[in-house]
């Protein structure tokens, strides 16, 4: 059984930085894909794709992180991280991770169709 949960999120100024983590216990696919979406008020009920990492540690980022942020993972310890920096007050939301048994594919709709779900961290900037 595999469970997802997610930590590190806070509440930051503008320009600050947070990382978040995220643990997948019970999941050991070195070669799948681990990833976090998030939902903010701008996005209403979507969770668009933040970033995600593949097998081969190739990484993907949505088009408005612009360089800002950076997805790593550690195997050994079945652990996503997303390291935030310059963070905007558009980038308030709850940060919910993902993985998947297989490769990331093309897109975000194979990850976001995982079963493998955490309960989101909230990520809260303010002015």
């Amino acid at each position: 059984q595999v469970q997802v949960v997610e930590s590190g999120g806070d509440s930051v100024q503008a320009g600050g930085s947070l990382r978040l983590s995220c643990v997948a216990s019970g999941y050991n696919f070195p070669n799948g894909c681990m990833g976090w979406f998030r939902q903010t008020p701008a996005s209403g009920e979507e969770r668009e794709g933040v970033a995600r990492i593949d097998g081969d540690s190739k990484a993907t980022y949505g088009d408005f992180v612009e360089g800002r942020f950076t997805i790593s993972k550690d195997n050994a310890k079945n652990t996503v991280y997303l390291e935030m920096n310059s963070l905007d007050v558009a980038d308030t939301g709850i940060y919910y991770c993902a993985v998947r048994r297989l490769r990331c594919g093309s897109g975000w709709s194979l990850l976001a169709q995982s079963k493998y779900w955490g309960h989101g961290t909230q990520v809260t900037v303010s002015s």
